[in-house]
């Protein structure tokens, strides 16, 4: 198969299926980026309604520079991953202060950019700038490998390169933007992961995976370790109308992001006997009743399987924590502090929001 043809049959099929999506209809580097950072992991339909609120609230690249990083994850909160929303403030900082608000116009500029990978910087610099590079997402990865038969992991830096290789060759100088968006949209809506629609597919003649009855088993994907297991038992302390809470400073998941009073255990625990260990919570229990101990809650991120429990307790007004990182913040405090999905969970269930 030629490459020409390769990419005129895809455009084509584009030019009719393709789906109306706002960052389709701009060549703003400062949109398209946003775009392609709050899609990454994350279903379009999860995401659109975070791309429409960031532009609301921070029209372009220095009013999102401007501000503070609380309101970032604020308005980040729900997408998880929120490493890309700290990259996504700290390039924003830097592309203003380094580049005076304007986006670097080369693919290996956009790559010195905090956050902005192969990918990214080769969707920017293709739909923004008319540069001829490539993009590889897993919709490419399924394409290329069903169509032309590659059978090299996609998850090893040797098949990443012989599919970016593949890549690049197949794209040419006119409308690289189009060629991009048209490969990557075919994987989505056509070339699915399971029962992709076959019968009526534009390469059904040239497809090496159709001829073969290999779809499920194209793109080829090394097993990956397993899931660690956390338990976390947070305690919900509550004084009035007010709750305690401390923002995660460590590095780990959900730094930055506010959660409650946390006992982590590498195993299930009985829950009064965890009360009776903990200096603050032996103090908290001392003036305090247990208004629930939920049920456990299960919270699968990447490589962790978070395992939680929620111990709801009603403090006396004179109860106060020795721990300054910690402190009471109300309701309507709570509602707009940054928080995991995890802890908007409980806090719906209990109506406490």
């Amino acid at each position: 198969m030629g490459e020409r043809y390769f990419s005129e049959k895809v455009v084509e099929w584009y030019e009719e299926h393709k789906r109306e999506l706002p960052w389709r209809t701009t060549k703003d580097p400062y949109k398209i980026w946003l775009s392609e950072i709050i899609l990454q992991q994350t279903r379009i339909a999860q995401g659109l309604p975070y791309y429409l609120r960031f532009i609301e609230a921070f029209p372009d690249v220095k009013q999102l520079a401007a501000a503070s990083e609380e309101k970032v994850l604020r308005f980040w909160q729900g997408l998880g991953y929120y490493t890309r929303a700290r990259n996504l403030h700290k390039c924003a900082k830097e592309v203003v202060a380094k580049y005076h608000g304007e986006f670097p116009k080369t693919f290996e500029g956009l790559k010195a950019l905090p956050g902005v990978g192969d990918y990214t910087a080769a969707a920017i610099a293709s739909i923004a700038f008319g540069e001829p590079v490539a993009v590889v997402d897993g919709n490419v990865f399924r394409v290329f490998a069903r169509v032309f038969g590659l059978d090299q992991p996609i998850n090893t830096p040797d098949g990443k390169k012989l599919f970016v290789q593949l890549a690049n060759k197949l794209i040419f100088g006119k409308n690289p933007d189009v060629h991009n968006q048209a490969v990557m949209e075919f994987g989505a809506l056509h070339c699915t992961p399971k029962n992709p629609n076959c019968e009526v597919c534009i390469f059904k003649s040239e497809c090496f995976a159709f001829a073969r009855n290999l779809q499920n088993s194209l793109p080829v994907k090394l097993r990956t370790k397993t899931s660690r297991k956390r338990y976390f038992y947070y305690f919900a302390i509550q004084r009035g109308k007010s709750f305690l809470m401390k923002k995660r400073e460590q590095k780990d998941i959900w730094h930055g992001l506010y959660d409650f009073y946390l006992v982590e255990k590498k195993r299930r625990v009985n829950v009064q006997a965890l009360m009776k260990e903990d200096a603050l919570i032996r103090k908290a229990t001392r003036v305090s009743e247990i208004v629930k101990i939920s049920d456990a809650y299960k919270h699968v991120l990447s490589h962790q399987v978070i395992h939680a429990t929620f111990v709801w307790l009603k403090a006396g007004n004179g109860f106060h924590a020795s721990d300054e990182s910690i402190e009471f913040y109300s309701k309507k405090e709570i509602s707009e502090l940054p928080k995991s999905v995890l802890i908007s969970r409980f806090l719906n269930d209990e109506l406490i929001l």
